[in-house]
């Protein structure tokens, strides 16, 4: 009888064990699918908003012609980042489109040193706090960079869909899920969980992809 009891004991407290661990999973799997849903609207927003200042929908557009440009490496980058990531400052004078406005204190952060003298095509995101200051900012500008930025976008719907197909469903894309993907999935099927999951992650991937490819063609 005293194993008995024994035994009843340490099945209690097993399945006690299981219950908290089964909430600590199903936590995880939310809190992940929250951070899954804050980096997508994250990306999209920021991929939209670089996006539109490079294709000039926003913005003021015009030319700097190129003074000088420095390539300056932050002191604690590695050997390895200083090889794949040049970022080159072009400093020159900016004018406007219409000639409405000019900078002669221009610059702009690009990928590659520029000669004296080249004309670039870039988009003003902030204009001067005052006619002496030199704080504008300016993005180079270009239909090929715009569709990258717009790649980002789309790619944010997937981290999205993600995100909130975890947070419906608890279940964890990482590790240990206390939740199957299959029950999760069947467990989307209530309401418009799946088909708002599988609608966000087909428009981002085929966005995504359009847009990185067109970039190279543009």
């Amino acid at each position: 009888m005293a194993r008995t009891q024994g035994t009843g004991s340490g099945t209690g407290e097993d399945r006690s064990l299981a219950g908290l661990v089964g909430r600590a999973f199903g936590r995880l799997g939310r809190a992940g699918g929250l951070v899954f849903l804050l980096a997508g609207l994250a990306l999209s927003g920021f991929g939209a908003h670089e996006g539109a200042y490079a294709a000039g929908w926003a913005g003021t557009h015009g030319t700097l012609t190129v003074q000088q440009c420095e390539v300056s490496y932050p002191n604690n980058a590695s050997r390895s980042s200083r090889k794949n990531r040049r970022p080159v400052r072009c400093e020159g004078t900016f004018v406007s489109e219409n000639g409405s406005s000019t900078d002669a204190s221009a610059a702009v952060q690009v990928r590659q040193r520029y000669a004296q003298g080249t004309e670039l095509s870039v988009q003003q995101t902030e204009p001067a706090t005052a006619d002496d200051a030199t704080d504008a900012d300016y993005v180079q500008s270009g239909m090929d960079r715009a569709w990258r930025w717009f790649g980002a976008f789309f790619g944010g719907w997937v981290l999205t869909g993600l995100g909130v197909f975890c947070l419906a469903t608890g279940f964890a894309p990482f590790g240990q899920s206390r939740i199957s993907f299959d029950a999760a999935w069947e467990a989307a099927r209530r309401g418009v969980t799946r088909p708002a999951v599988i609608g966000m992650i087909g428009v981002g991937l085929v966005g995504a992809g359009v847009s990185f490819l067109v970039s190279y063609f543009v």
